[in-house]
């Protein structure tokens, strides 16, 4: 059975999961779920019934990448309760991420003092009973009340918003999973049909955003680069990557060869900075007007296709360090005239400033 055929089998259970759980609301209802960046707050009333007892997750799901059908399916869970509370899809990828964090999406009955579900929430900090956290929609709910309390949340960066709500110990540790549910949460909405508007948060500044908000270490041609044809911005493994302006995806591919031998190197491992040539997985975009931006070094295969269109803000990889690299960072070029050679490369800074997407600034 095809991977588009045993969703549609699952999502049927989840929708019966979640009517049980409280009606599934503005799920479908035009594209509720996204139609802005103001969240709703939800009311007590919105919970579940505290006496429900916890839906198992749909045995249906296929795997997707490394998670196996339960965890998929309370990852599930947790996008269509967003949609249902009317969060944009930025809400459900930093709650995905966050219960990746914090349970490896498993509906745990226990963990560090009292902490209970996908969420560790605790009963004693006011979450809810044991029994009602052991509900995915009703953890679920928690979680997406709190964050919706949070001003600002929709332009923080994932790992910020997160621990405002849940107050950890190890507040960046959410930062490491900003891919992997962004590229989980995208693959359940597409094969569900919700809408992803919101997936890249309210951060872009009009047409150009800041592909990774990050410090620029090697500059464009400097003299001891002068090869150098784009920026390094220093930003951490995992870190997501944004597609800088709307276009459409020209290049996506794996280039990182032996520098003495010309052989192939490979992106399935770190680059060396002597040892290896080339862009590791990278993506090209070309964009109106004639311009092309590169994205280099991604840690794993980019979220997008040759011919793709893409938005503004639109997730499109994430930070590794394939290829000619010392180490993690987005290496970002700009280009003009449609020519992708070293030819048509432009300095990135004043360019980005120019778009009133300046890089390193917080939009």
């Amino acid at each position: 059975m095809k991977l588009r055929s045993l969703v549609s089998v699952a999502v049927a259970l989840v929708a019966v999961f979640i009517l049980c759980a409280g009606g599934l609301g503005g799920l479908l209802a035009g594209g509720s779920a996204t139609a802005g960046c103001d969240p709703m707050v939800t009311t007590p009333e919105s919970a579940s019934d505290s006496t429900a007892s916890p839906p198992g997750p749909p045995t249906l799901w296929p795997t997707i990448g490394d998670w196996d059908s339960d965890q998929v399916g309370n990852a599930a869970a947790i996008v269509t309760t967003g949609a249902r509370l009317g969060l944009p899809a930025r809400g459900w990828v930093i709650a995905v991420a966050t219960a990746m964090q914090e349970s490896t999406l498993r509906n745990l009955p226990g963990g560090d003092r009292d902490s209970v579900g996908l969420f560790q929430q605790r009963p004693s900090q006011g979450w809810g009973t044991p029994a009602q956290l052991r509900n995915p929609v009703y953890a679920s709910e928690k979680f997406f009340g709190k964050l919706s309390t949070i001003r600002g949340w929709q332009a923080m960066p994932l790992t910020e918003a997160a621990q405002a709500v849940q107050i950890s110990a190890v507040p960046d540790a959410y930062a490491t999973w900003e891919g992997p549910a962004t590229q989980l949460v995208t693959t359940i909405a597409d094969t569900t049909g919700l809408p992803t508007d919101g997936l890249a948060g309210c951060g872009a500044t009009g047409p150009w955003t800041q592909p990774v908000l990050a410090p620029v270490g090697s500059g464009f041609r400097s003299s001891d680069r002068p090869g150098h044809e784009g920026v390094d911005l220093s930003a951490a493994r995992g870190t997501i990557i944004r597609a800088a302006s709307a276009g459409t995806v020209r290049t996506v591919r794996c280039n990182a060869v032996h520098a003495d031998t010309g052989a192939d190197w490979g992106c399935d491992r770190d680059g060396d900075p002597a040892r290896t040539r080339g862009c590791g997985w990278y993506v090209d975009i070309d964009h109106p007007g004639g311009l092309l931006t590169r994205y280099c070094h991604m840690d794993q295969p980019p979220m997008v296709t040759v011919g793709q269109p893409v938005t503004a803000g639109q997730p499109i990889g994430v930070v590794g360090s394939t290829g000619h690299s010392s180490g993690p960072h987005l290496h970002y070029e700009v280009h003009h005239n449609s020519d992708a050679s070293p030819n048509g490369a432009i300095d990135p800074v004043p360019f980005m400033a120019a778009q009133n997407a300046p890089l390193a600034t917080r939009p």
